[in-house]
């Protein structure tokens, strides 16, 4: 990919789908002007036709519009039948999904009994054994000959039955001719769609929907924005399924699938979308409907000045808006996260609980958490008390100039107010701006200023967006005072909170844009959550890391044991292990590859037999499920990653 070509979108400033070609899925209409349709899978054994079709039931009644199942084999495949038969008989009409890995025949088969196929490029005529080889052209050839000899009769079969299907890349099982080639890359992950889809037009067919999920949300929207740039530049309008591989449960699961799903979405990119949760599957539903929901009206919003000329940054790869260092944001620093007490009737010790600082009045000590903030804006409040040293306190200018001589506070101007003003930090200035104040002259002003950092606020509809154009124009201006990403959200439940916040500063920070996060709420969630959703969205970009991360997957008829259980075990004995990524996959599909983004990996690889992994190298097979989790633990001690939990 040249860097002479950054499009990947309609456009930048003014909400706007990209519109795809239309595909038919049974009675269903995917991509085109048809809503974001909403997508699961099954997480029983495909054999077991009762089970299946009863979750498959709740799913539907959850608003599930595609129900996935896995067929493994043949065997798997031919059931289907049965279970769409029983689920039609219950009434319902909503279309059946194969998903198809290893096993050509099982899709051949599959595509004669239900309305679409999924086929992963990378597993379905490929075996993966991790070698590297450099082939010539001539050998790269006869390879896709090899391809094109195994894909095409279920290309035939699809088009005989009408059949829709999904090409789905996974960052995590690219094929070793790929990786040869294109590395581990989102290039990588583009090509192997690519080289499906040119064998289905040879074969003048078009039903197809593609997919680029990685567990890496910055490899995955990148590999998106890249396949829609292709397919920009030749005439290709394929829908688009948008999911986040393992995203994990809980919060983290949650915030991470609104960094990467969410980011798109801004973009008008995503014509259905499955959010992938290590949960019972109706529970993905609700998140995935929040994220889509939101752009129903989106193209409503105030206007935003369009871009005229090139983006100073490349969104196909990640690379840190290069800011100066101001004490400690900017630069090398991590971004810093700012908690906002400015609407608490007091700020007490106790108060600073909720963020992450611990006093004990008997030690007369502060204790941190590995998810304490770096300040605290207390607006027009008073702190009358030593505050850590870790601790920056900002308070509003006015109030600041009576506080000035306290350690470590700083004050908040708006726009001009600092330039008009006598008296300021001469160590750090935060400067609020939004669009109206940010002109060239004042623009030019701040650069002169090396104690300034930016606060950058908008109170539009579509904030990012906005955001993003004040900081493609400082950036066009060759300004280099930090920036600290400021959303403001008001009478929203917890989870739209966290979705809504997950897209917003994600959507910045994937792109290197951000020298910190400031969210403030009004009757939203507690100061707790609050804190605990902007780091997890600083882990979830992978911006800065504050804890152990779990690359999950989510339950589906191949995997070999209780995924929830085992997760939630791992997770009691291995939370405290900051920045350690522990892949735990229910079966071999996604499991070493995605083990290749994961420092240490727990994978099924037969009922109640696990292997693991240190990177994508298999150290120990077939322990039982027993003693699976001590002996995760042993590896991960005698590779020197193992730090005793402090009580």
């Amino acid at each position: 990919m040249g860097t002479e070509n950054f499009k990947y979108c309609n456009s930048l400033t003014q909400y706007s789908r990209f519109v795809t070609r239309e595909v038919k899925i049974g009675d269903m209409l995917l991509g085109g002007n048809n809503p974001i349709r909403i997508q699961s899978m099954t997480t029983t054994d495909t054999m077991d036709t009762k089970a299946t079709v009863a979750q498959s039931i709740r799913m539907i009644e959850a608003g599930c519009e595609l129900v996935r199942i896995t067929a493994p084999s043949i065997t798997e495949a031919k059931n289907l039948e049965q279970i769409k038969k029983e689920i039609r008989a219950a009434g319902f009409s909503t279309p059946l999904v194969a998903d198809i890995h290893f096993t050509p025949n099982a899709a051949e088969m599959a595509a004669r009994l239900v309305e679409k196929v999924r086929v992963n490029p990378g597993n379905y005529a490929d075996k993966k054994k991790f070698e590297t080889i450099d082939y010539s052209d001539a050998a790269y050839e006869s390879e896709l000959e090899r391809i094109r000899n195994r894909f095409t009769p279920l290309i035939k079969i699809c088009k005989e039955y009408g059949t829709a299907m999904r090409i789905g890349t996974n960052h995590g099982s690219l094929s070793d001719r790929i990786m040869s080639r294109y590395g581990d890359t989102p290039l990588g992950m583009v090509e192997s769609a690519l080289e499906f889809v040119r064998i289905c037009e040879e074969n003048n067919y078009h039903e197809l929907v593609i997919s680029m999920k990685a567990s890496n949300t910055q490899v995955m929207v990148q590999a998106y924005r890249l396949l829609v740039s292709k397919m920009m530049e030749t005439n290709r309008n394929y829908p688009l399924h948008l999911g986040v591989t393992e995203a994990g449960d809980g919060e983290d699961g949650r915030i991470k699938s609104a960094v990467g799903i969410g980011t798109l979405l801004e973009d008008g990119l995503g014509d259905t979308i499955r959010v992938s949760l290590t949960e019972e599957p109706e529970f993905e539903i609700p998140v995935a409907k929040t994220l889509a929901d939101r752009y129903i009206k989106r193209n409503n919003h105030d206007p935003i000045k369009p871009i005229e000329k090139q983006i100073p940054y490349n969104p196909f790869e990640y690379n840190r808006n290069k800011t100066r260092e101001v004490i400690n944001i900017g630069n090398h620093n991590v971004p810093r996260v700012i908690a906002d007490y400015s609407l608490k009737t007091e700020i007490t010790p106790a108060s600073l609980f909720a963020v992450g600082y611990n006093y004990s009045v008997p030690l007369d000590k502060w204790n941190l958490s590995d998810l304490a903030v770096d300040f605290i804006y207390a607006g027009d409040n008073t702190v009358n008390f030593q505050i850590p040293g870790t601790l920056g306190i900002i308070f509003n200018s006015e109030l600041w100039k009576k506080n000035k001589s306290k350690d470590r506070t700083y004050p908040l101007f708006c726009g001009e107010e600092f330039f008009k003003s006598n008296e300021k930090s001469d160590k750090l200035n935060f400067v609020a701006v939004d669009w109206k104040v940010l002109t060239p002259s004042f623009i030019e002003k701040v650069n002169t200023n090396k104690t300034i950092v930016l606060i950058v606020d908008s109170f539009n509809g579509a904030a990012m967006p906005e955001i993003r154009r004040m900081i493609i124009d400082l950036k066009d201006a060759n300004c280099n005072n930090p920036i600290i990403l400021k959303f403001n959200y008001k009478d929203l439940s917890e989870s739209e909170f966290q979705l809504y916040a997950g897209t917003d500063a994600g959507a910045l920070l994937i792109d290197g844009m951000g020298d910190g996060l400031w969210l403030k709420e009004k009757n939203c969630v507690s100061m707790q959550v609050l804190n605990s959703t902007q780091f997890g969205i600083l882990q979830a970009t992978r911006t800065r890391i504050s804890k152990t991360e779990y690359i999950s997957c989510p339950s589906c008829g191949r995997t070999l044991f209780d995924l929830q259980e085992t997760t939630q075990k791992i997770r009691e004995r291995t939370h405290h292990l900051k920045g350690i990524k522990i892949g735990i996959m229910g079966c071999i599909v996604n499991g070493p590859g995605e083990m290749a983004d994961a420092d240490y990996g727990y994978v099924g690889t037969g009922p109640g037999k696990i292997s693991l992994y240190k990177g994508k190298e298999v150290v120990k097979k077939n322990v039982t499920s027993e003693t699976a989790v001590d002996e995760l633990i042993s590896l991960i001690k005698e590779h020197g990653d193992w730090v005793e939990k402090s009580h």
